[in-house]
């Protein structure tokens, strides 16, 4: 069951239509491994941060059951930042300040008591950084789900395909399933994308919900219907943290079982948007999580 999430742990400055926020915690890694403690412990955690990074947030991922040995410290330097400000569609949204600091320069360690996890979260980092991390574990996990982004496609392209080749899963959204096939339709796109290597793709469509492509098959699955998106940053990876979280404990990556785990981090990120960053993932019960899968199983069901 033993998962290890490596990305990025940061600070974010956020604005929305309902308000903003001085720097708090964000970064792929946050999200996911807060989002994944739900499901199985502990969670595994590679990444760095600055000096500036609170001891009561280390100890905040603790409480969660996330396993910090893999969190590197430099107390000289400062964490990662980003600044961004969304529109009222919440769909686009304006970077206003990215500094890199720690993860300029980021060199992934793999604590020995990590060596031989059974399933891998690669959050969105530079894909020579995730691809570090597969070479530096002993034996192959049993299943490696990875996230990336348009930057990366735009950059670091050729990169970016060596390292989609080793992984199992790919979760990326449809403009950059798009940008990677050079295909405007999804399941040609798809089609496309799984040939680099991949068995199995995630296409995330934000509001619209997910599709999940297999060999042969594809799933969707809705999003919840809201009446308030207040903050959608780290909604995705809320969503990978939950899906390969539910796979981690089940214990099964049967294409029938990611129906329900593509369910369950749907139900994760439809948490994760109804308060600024991180907030609404800590400390969730199991009885709301329930009601909020029964809510996408009654959403389908006809």
């Amino acid at each position: 069951m033993s998962l290890i999430v490596i990305g990025s742990v940061a600070f974010d400055a956020l604005e929305t239509p309902f308000g903003k926020t001085d720097k708090i915690v964000g970064g792929a890694a946050s999200y996911i491994s807060l989002s994944s403690s739900y499901f199985v412990k502990p969670v595994n955690l590679v990444a760095v941060v600055g000096g500036d990074f609170l001891k009561s947030d280390i100890e905040l991922f603790q409480e969660h059951g996330v396993d910090t040995a893999g969190l590197q410290i430099k107390e000289n330097e400062k964490s990662f930042f980003w600044s961004g400000r969304y529109f009222n569609d919440m769909n686009s949204r304006e970077t206003l300040v990215t500094e890199l600091n720690v993860l300029g320069d980021f060199d992934p360690i793999i604590p020995e008591a990590y060596q031989n996890c059974e399933y891998l979260m690669l959050g969105n980092l530079a894909p020579q950084v995730q691809r570090t991390v597969i070479e530096r574990l002993q034996n192959r996990p049993k299943l490696i789900v990875m996230d990336t982004m348009n930057f990366w496609m735009d950059i670091a392209y050729d990169e970016l395909v060596k390292t989609i080749a080793l992984v199992d899963v790919l979760s990326i959204n449809d403009e950059e399933a798009r940008q990677l096939s050079g295909e405007y339709s999804l399941v040609k796109a798809a089609r496309k994308i799984m040939a680099m290597g991949p068995k199995y793709l995630i296409i995330k469509k934000g509001e619209h919900g997910a599709l999940l492509f297999g060999q042969n098959e594809i799933f969707y699955a809705p999003a919840l219907p809201l009446e308030d998106v207040f903050d959608p940053t780290g909604a995705g990876d809320t969503f990978a943290g939950g899906f390969i979280g539910y796979l981690a404990k089940a214990g099964d990556v049967s294409f029938n079982n990611m129906k329900s785990a593509v369910i369950h981090g749907s139900a994760m990120a439809s948490f994760c948007v109804e308060k600024f960053g991180t907030e609404r993932l800590v400390n969730l019960s199991q009885e709301e999580i329930d009601a909020r899968v029964q809510m996408f199983a009654d959403l389908v069901r006809f």
